[in-house]
C-alpha cells in the first residue's frame, strides 16, 4: 500500500484516519520508515511501522461502488455463529472486527442486528454492534458525503427492529 500525507485509510476497530506524516526514525538502533496516522473520530495518533501496515489490516476507504455492494452483503441472510455461549461468539465478532476488512464488519452487523431482532443482546453484544455500526456508518459517511443520521437509518431499514425489553 503506498500512502502519502493527506491519505484517508481505515485502521481496524478505530476507524478512518488521515495520514499526518511519514517519516524515518530509528527503532531499536535500525532506522524504520513509519507512518503517523490521526484517528479523525477521536483524533488519537496512532504510529505504525510501514512494513506492518497490511499486518494491522490497514486499508483504503471503500469506494461510492463498493458502498452498493456492502449493502447488497447487509441485506443477505446472516449465518449465526454456532458458538455454544455468548463468550465465544464475542471473540469471534471481536476477531472479525480486528481484521478491518469490510466484509467482516458488514458480517458482525449483520449477525448481531438479526439477532436483536429475535431477542434483546446483552450489554457487550450490544456495545460490539454499536462499534461495528459506528465504524460503518462513519466510513460509508465519509465516502458519499451523507450525513451519518442518514446512512444509520439507510442500514437499519435492512433489519427486523429491536426485540422489546421484557418490562
Amino acid at each position: 500500500m503506498q500512502l502519502k500525507v493527506g491519505d484517508l485509510v481505515v485502521y481496524p476497530a478505530h476507524g478512518v484516519g488521515r495520514v499526518e506524516n511519514i517519516e524515518n526514525q530509528p527503532v531499536n538502533g535500525v532506522d524504520s520508515s513509519l507512518v503517523m496516522l490521526r484517528i479523525l473520530d477521536n483524533s488519537m495518533l496512532i504510529t505504525i511501522p510501514v512494513r506492518n501496515l497490511t499486518e494491522v489490516g490497514l486499508r483504503p476507504l471503500i469506494t461510492k461502488e463498493e458502498v452498493i455492494s456492502v449493502y447488497e452483503q447487509l441485506k443477505q441472510p446472516p449465518i449465526i455463529a454456532e458458538a455454544s455461549n455468548w463468550n465465544r461468539r464475542h471473540r469471534h465478532y471481536l476477531d472479525k472486527l480486528k481484521t478491518g476488512a469490510i466484509e467482516d464488519v458488514c458480517d458482525v452487523i449483520r449477525e448481531l442486528m438479526t439477532m436483536r431482532g429475535n431477542k434483546e443482546l446483552s450489554f457487550g453484544e450490544r456495545k460490539l454492534l454499536d462499534t461495528a455500526r459506528s465504524l460503518l456508518i462513519k466510513e460509508i459517511s465519509m465516502v458519499t458525503s451523507r450525513k451519518e443520521e442518514r446512512v444509520g437509518r439507510e442500514l437499519d431499514s435492512f433489519f427486523p427492529p429491536p426485540k422489546a425489553a421484557v418490562q
